[in-house]
């Protein structure tokens, strides 16, 4: 009887040819990186070796550095910039005429604008020039959210003094040039002590009156910081 030797299954046999090629790739690949290896020399691998680690370490500590950096950032207060600040200065009817104390106190005002980067705007009190018509007008300004609210001439004056307590976010600086109209006693006194209270600040008009507005302004955004 002849014995017939069996040979593996075919599906077997192709899973082994197809594997064989897969094999045969890898062991070449090894054998190609182990002869460069050769080549290159140990003093080589060694400079790559460190080249590697020094990339490696600059990574890491710059990442470590970013957060770090990122921690120390100092929480956002929410603070508003003084570009964000709306400095309005409320006059008589003649405005910012050239020789009137409105025109100092404006040239003040942009001196101030100049340096802080805040806005500047100015609005005269049309109609009856009495510290009701100049409330109207200053309503009209609060309702702008105007910051800081500069008063210039007695009605205009005496309107933002009776308006202060009533808006204390609200900064005041006053200044009664004797212009037309009644003055509110407590003003004309502060005036010429050039002192202020709360959120009034009194200016004394005079030479010195651009000057001195401009500082305060400025003081008074710095501390709105």
């Amino acid at each position: 009887m002849v014995k017939r030797v069996g040979q593996g299954p075919p599906a077997r046999r192709a899973e082994t040819t197809r594997g064989a090629p897969s094999r045969s790739r890898f062991t070449t690949a090894v054998r190609s990186a182990r002869l460069w290896l050769q080549e290159l020399g140990g003093y080589t691998i060694a400079l790559l070796t460190v080249a590697v680690a020094v990339v490696a370490a600059v990574a890491v500590t710059g990442y470590f550095l970013s957060r770090a950096e990122t921690g120390r950032r100092p929480p956002d207060t929410g603070a508003r910039s003084s570009e964000d600040v709306d400095a309005c200065l409320l006059t008589g009817e003649d405005g910012i005429s050239a020789g009137t104390t409105a025109a100092q106190v404006w040239q003040g005002m942009r001196d101030a604008s100049l340096r802080t980067h805040a806005r500047v705007s100015h609005v005269p009190v049309t109609g009856e020039q009495s510290p009701a018509g100049a409330r109207r007008s200053l309503d009209g300004l609060l309702q702008r959210s105007c910051d800081l609210v500069l008063a210039a001439g007695g009605p205009q004056v005496t309107a933002a003094e009776r308006a202060a307590p009533l808006h204390r976010t609200v900064d005041f600086v006053l200044v009664d040039g004797g212009g037309s109209g009644p003055k509110s006693t407590g003003s004309a006194r502060n005036a010429d002590s050039g002192k202020g209270s709360g959120n009034i600040t009194f200016a004394r008009p005079g030479d010195g009156l651009r000057a001195e507005v401009a500082g305060t302004v400025e003081r008074r955004i710095a501390a709105r910081g």
